[in-house]
């Protein structure tokens, strides 16, 4: 069989040469002993190759060795090929870490553009509002593509909704002793609003100033977040209007001390308003009967 000069081209983008293509080419191994199966896959794989008399596979490596390789041989080393016998795994080579580790490396990526995403949509949530930000510029803030933003949140609104969710950790901050309850939730506070000025809590409550869609979201967040958890605690009349009023003082000292500024909250020591308001709150939650 005679090679045409498009064949041999054919083959060289894959790392793949025939010894016909090359002078001093040695007549290549059989492929009896894998079976016909796999020489078919990997002649798919070769689309413009043909096998020799006799199903040898003719082919060698590109990377100036002149051993000819098997047909097992090519489909395991052929660069970038991903072609198997039927039944056969493909084999890849592993980091330093074993496979779990290396399989765990693009999820581990992935996982950091999106925490990379959220952290500039929240800040550019914060700094124009939900209403003026775009997603062009939040993937500039992230350094990202405008596509990887859509690829991974959807749209503006999607994003913007994981952006701005906060969980409160209930269970952690409750105890049998109701002041001491109500201590562990305004500290928590304070301290989130204090630790991060762009927390997905600020951020929505900022946003939810100038856009109807932002104040609906915190509406909804509050109620299920706070208000519902609160009053089912509430052993006392007017329940639900009690754990609301609850929720109005604690997001009402937030804001004032780290939105606001009011000089008298913002420059207040953390311990006198925890003294203070702890009396207060607990007075709403756990009234003296």
């Amino acid at each position: 069989m005679t090679d045409s000069p498009n064949r041999c081209l054919s083959l060289r983008p894959l790392g793949l040469h025939r010894p016909e293509c090359s002078s001093g080419g040695s007549r290549p191994s059989p492929c009896n002993s894998i079976g016909s199966s796999l020489c078919g896959a990997f002649r798919s794989a070769v689309s413009r190759y043909s096998a020799l008399p006799g199903g040898a596979c003719s082919i060698r490596t590109g990377t100036g060795k002149e051993a000819d390789l098997t047909c097992a041989d090519a489909v395991t080393n052929a660069p970038g090929q991903a072609v198997h016998a039927p039944g056969q795994a493909a084999q890849r080579k592993v980091g330093p870490g074993g496979p779990a580790e290396d399989a765990a490396l693009p999820e581990r990526k992935g996982e950091r553009t999106r925490r990379r995403i959220l952290t500039a949509a929240r800040r550019k949530f914060a700094e124009v509002g939900y209403e003026r930000a775009t997603i062009r510029a939040i993937a500039t803030e992230a350094d990202v593509d405008k596509s990887s933003v859509i690829q991974y949140f959807g749209s503006k609104q999607d994003l913007f909704r994981e952006a701005v969710h906060w969980q409160i950790p209930h269970d952690e901050l409750t105890t049998s002793d109701p002041g001491q309850t109500v201590e562990n939730r305004l500290r928590s506070m304070l301290d989130t609003w204090a630790a991060d000025p762009d927390s997905p809590m600020a951020v929505l409550l900022r946003t939810s100033m100038t856009s109807d869609e932002a104040a609906e979201l915190l509406r909804r967040h509050l109620t299920v977040q706070v208000t519902d958890h609160i009053a089912a605690t509430i052993d006392a009349p007017d329940a639900r209007l009690r754990a609301a009023l609850f929720s109005a003082i604690m997001m009402g000292l937030a804001a004032q001390r780290h939105l606001l500024h009011l000089p008298d909250l913002a420059e207040a020591d953390v311990e006198d308003i925890v003294r203070i308001a702890t009396p207060l709150l607990r007075s709403l939650i756990a009234p003296e009967m």
